[in-house]
C-alpha cells in the first residue's frame, strides 16, 4: 500500500495542524489532548512538543511514558497513529531547541519559564489509514 512510509506519513504529520496525544491518566484511563503539531520532527519516529509542565498529561508521561499520537488529514479522510514512549524534557538545550518567537504568550518567563518544557514522543510503530484501507507498519529509525 504505502511505498515509502517516512515520506508519506511525514507529509501528513506536515500538513496537520492538530495533533491529538494520547496518555494514561492515574486511574488508567486513556485521555486525549489536542496539541499544535510538532515543533521539531526527526523522520516519522521522533517529535518534539512544548506544553506546559504543570499540566496533567505531563504528570500522567513520569508514571507511564507509553503514549500515541494521531494525526489526521479530513480534505481526503487518512490518518495515522504512532505508538510509543514519551520522555519529559526540561533541560535549557531542549527548550532553546523548539522555543519559538512568540511563545511568551504561553510562557511570560521566556525560555526559563518553569511551567515550559518539551515533550520528546518516540514512535516504534504505526496504523496508517487511507481509501478505507489500514496499514500495520513498524518504526525502526
Amino acid at each position: 500500500m504505502m511505498r515509502d512510509p517516512a515520506k508519506t506519513i511525514g507529509n501528513l504529520i506536515d500538513k496537520s495542524a492538530i495533533a491529538f496525544l494520547c496518555y494514561i491518566d492515574a486511574e488508567g484511563f486513556p485521555m486525549t489532548r489536542a496539541m499544535l503539531r510538532p515543533r521539531l520532527r526527526k523522520g516519522i519516529r521522533e517529535l518534539w512538543f512544548s506544553t506546559n509542565t504543570s499540566s496533567q498529561k505531563v504528570a500522567a508521561f513520569q508514571r507511564d511514558s507509553r503514549a500515541s499520537v494521531y494525526f489526521v488529514d479530513r480534505r481526503f479522510f487518512r490518518g495515522v497513529s504512532l505508538a510509543g514512549t514519551v520522555e519529559v524534557l526540561e533541560t535549557l538545550e531542549a527548550k532553546q531547541t523548539i522555543w519559538q518567537e512568540g511563545d511568551t504568550l504561553y510562557y511570560p518567563a521566556g525560555v526559563n519559564d518553569p511551567d515550559y518544557c518539551v515533550v520528546k514522543f518516540t514512535a516504534s510503530k504505526g496504523r496508517y489509514y487511507s481509501k478505507f484501507q489500514s496499514e500495520d507498519f513498524e518504526i525502526t529509525q
